[in-house]
């Protein structure tokens, strides 16, 4: 512990010395354009210059992807700078010291280039910097600055669509939360990185013509300086000032050459997956071919007057070598592929014996490949966002968390069908005409349109099908107009919300007591001590059968821990979880009045329901006589009929013992159909009786 302590510590004091060392030395740079420097500290700096730059090019070209040098753009900066300073610096001094200047770094490329002296050598040197500047401002740096506009521009029109793809194989179950998590970071990195590129390569244009503007100031201003001032004939002070300025330039220039090709190289491998000579190799030895066809070409030049032979020949003999080399190393690749196809298509005893279980997915859609595009990335994938919106909505609604929706196509359907499936059971099925719209008549049209007849698939409701240039006429008759991704959806939240005790199994009940059990130990604890995890499950489950939300999840463990001891019957149990999200459940069905209109139940034939109460191996439920439950039904749906003729939602008021027995008899005919006890009546909300339940109403 105490050598991790100090490593720890050791890391921190190092951490926080560069820190303060790259600080120095930014600033120092900074001075450096402005305090004048002796020529020694000069020839330390600007072999210092030369090797950054070096490593700079070194590092681009090992490293993998661009991405991985996010610091590149303020290096580039940071570098720029440090060679303007110098060049600023060593200006001054040849100007102010003429030929008695004694930087070493400057005489000795002044003196390789130049040469011993004379006319001849200043001109070719003067020729050689003026072809090396224009091959870096006209060529590269030119070539990079542009690439670098380009991959900006593009990668920042493609974030989008990478983002839905992200998305959608999140949503598929592809990834993990933590992995789509990363991968959109390193999108987001990717795209500030090309986005600062953009902007650093106008340092590497600008250093370039801020080169020659110097170089240009060296020389014009060391003639005047030295003929006028020091009194040097103008033959001498020309040969003096030119020699350094070209020196001078060529020292300034060749690191920023690096530099820039360093700049080309990291922008142009956008698509590489290794680094540069990882990627050179593997290309240029992916076809032997192209080597034996140039060792011919190589001979036949050979063998034409005047061309150097004995050049020629060696480089054919070279490249047929290559080619052959190549040729018989892909064979053995080759081989060796076949020899583990069939070694992995050998039936193996252990692997050939198949998994005790095979998992099914919680919740699947299948689509037929007609309908692909609707999760095509390349194409929007608006699909995948409304899936993933549904979830969201599904957690905030019945606060039940939904798997992750895998998204799959089955060859098996017809093209423009969809199939939606919980643990491999199919539980909707629907038709979608790609480029139409669904117009479904809510009941006020009066100018109906010409269009393909079919029904809605999530509701059942009477609907057209429309192609996209009559949209706008559906919804000015009066239709609710949707569009495919839309059909889809809103099938799938209904699928959901019918279905949501289907999806809610042991273990997902164990993830939410889990969860709670961090801000809730006791609550969580107490309900556990009376009842399982499987009776805990049921009574949630009662609950979201009946669409009733679970995300109070605290109060439901609460009521079950008070009446845990008492029973463990799970429709008693049920009802008092009801009755604890008695505001909530009043709420959810009032209107924005407070104003619960209702449906009652004649006194008789409620206890005819209650008395009619049979236990059975999965609860109690209702066993009403075949005449009353057939003239109940009747009733029943007359009545709910009249009430949502004035638009309200039909809701049952009955006492306790009757409620679970009530929403039992009538789940088959009206399984929608909302029924409250009076326990589940808060004061806040008023009830108005707007109807009451007879049997002989029917007749």
């Amino acid at each position: 512990m105490a050598d991790a302590r100090s490593m720890t510590g050791a890391g921190g004091f190092l951490g926080n010395r560069s820190d303060i060392a790259i600080a120095v030395a930014v600033v120092s740079v900074v001075v450096m354009l402005v305090i004048p420097i002796p020529t020694v500290l000069l020839d330390a700096l600007m072999a210092m210059n030369l090797v950054l730059a070096l490593l700079i090019l070194l590092i681009v070209l090992y490293t993998k992807k661009a991405t991985d040098f996010s610091s590149f753009p303020t290096v580039l900066l940071v570098s720029t700078v440090f060679g303007l300073a110098l060049n600023v610096s060593s200006t001054r001094l040849i100007l102010t010291q003429g030929a008695a200047f004694d930087g070493r770094m400057i005489r000795a490329f002044s003196s390789f280039v130049v040469g011993s002296g004379g006319t001849e050598g200043l001109v070719v040197g003067f020729v050689i910097f003026i072809v090396i500047i224009a091959v870096q401002a006209v060529v590269i740096t030119k070539g990079a600055t542009r690439i670098a506009e380009v991959a900006a521009r593009f990668t920042l029109d493609a974030m989008q669509g990478k983002q839905l793809a992200i998305e959608a194989e999140y949503n598929s179950g592809a990834i993990t939360e933590e992995e789509s998590i990363v991968r959109k970071n390193d999108l987001q990195r990717e795209v500030d990185f090309y986005g600062a590129m953009d902007g650093s390569s106008k340092f590497i244009s600008g250093n370039v013509k801020v080169g020659i503007l110097i170089t240009a100031v060296n020389i014009l201003g060391g003639i005047i300086i030295g003929a006028v001032l020091h009194g040097e004939a103008v033959s001498a002070a020309v040969g003096t000032y030119i020699s350094f300025s070209i020196g001078d330039g060529l020292l300034s220039q060749f690191p920023a050459l690096l530099v820039s090709t360093a700049t080309g190289i990291i922008v142009t491998r956008s698509v590489s997956e290794g680094t540069f000579g990882e990627d050179v190799t593997k290309e240029f030895s992916r076809d032997a071919r192209i080597y034996g066809i140039g060792a011919g070409v190589l001979l036949l030049f050979s063998a034409l007057p005047r061309f150097p032979w004995y050049v020629l020949i060696p480089m054919a003999a070279l490249m047929g070598l290559l080619a052959f080399r190549l040729s018989r190393k892909r064979k053995q690749d080759f081989a060796e592929a076949v020899k583990r196809s069939a070694d992995a298509a050998k039936p193996k005893e252990e692997a050939a014996e198949m998994s005790p279980w095979v998992p099914l997915d919680p919740l699947s859609l299948e689509l037929g490949y007609g309908l692909i595009p609707l999760v095509d990335r390349d194409k929007g994938a608006e699909l995948l966002e409304r899936v993933q919106r549904i979830r969201r909505e599904s957690a905030l609604d019945l606060g039940l968390v939904i798997p992750r929706i895998r998204i799959i196509d089955n060859m098996r359907l017809e093209p423009s069908e969809y199939c939606l499936k919980i643990k491999g059971v199919e539980v909707g099925r629907g038709k979608i005409r790609m480029g139409y719209y669904l117009c479904i008549n809510p009941g006020g049209v009066k100018d109906e349109l010409a269009g393909e007849k079919t029904r809605d698939p999530a509701f059942g409701l009477p609907a057209l099908w429309v192609s996209s240039d009559k949209r706008d006429e559906a919804e000015r008759a009066g239709y609710t107009v949707v569009d495919p991704p839309s059909i889809i959806a809103t099938h799938l939240t209904e699928i959901i919300k019918h279905h949501a005790a289907e999806i809610l199994g042991r273990q997902e009940t164990q993830g939410i007591l889990d969860a709670l059990k961090k801000d809730y130990p006791a609550v969580v604890e107490e309900a556990q001590r009376h009842l399982s995890l499987g009776e805990i499950q049921k009574v949630i489950q009662n609950l979201l059968k009946e669409q009733v939300s679970i995300r109070n999840v605290t109060a439901i463990l609460e009521a079950l821990a008070d009446y845990g001891p008492v029973t463990r019957e799970i429709q008693f149990l049920t009802e008092k979880a009801r009755q604890a999200l008695a505001r909530q459940l009043c709420l959810q069905y009032a209107d924005d009045a407070r104003v619960l209109r209702v449906l009652t139940i004649e006194p008789s034939l409620e206890q005819k329901i209650i008395d009619s109460k049979v236990e059975t191996a999965s609860g109690a439920m209702s066993a009403l006589d075949p005449s009353t439950q057939s003239g109940w039904i009747k009733a029943l749906s007359r009545v709910v009929a009249a009430v949502q003729e004035h638009g309200w939602l039909p809701i049952v008021l009955c006492s306790e013992a009757a409620r679970f027995l009530v929403k039992s008899s009538t789940s088959r005919e009206l399984p929608d159909l909302v029924v409250l006890s009076v326990p589940e009546i808060v004061n806040e909300v008023t009830v108005e009786a707007v109807g009451e339940i007879k049997i002989e109403n029917a007749v």
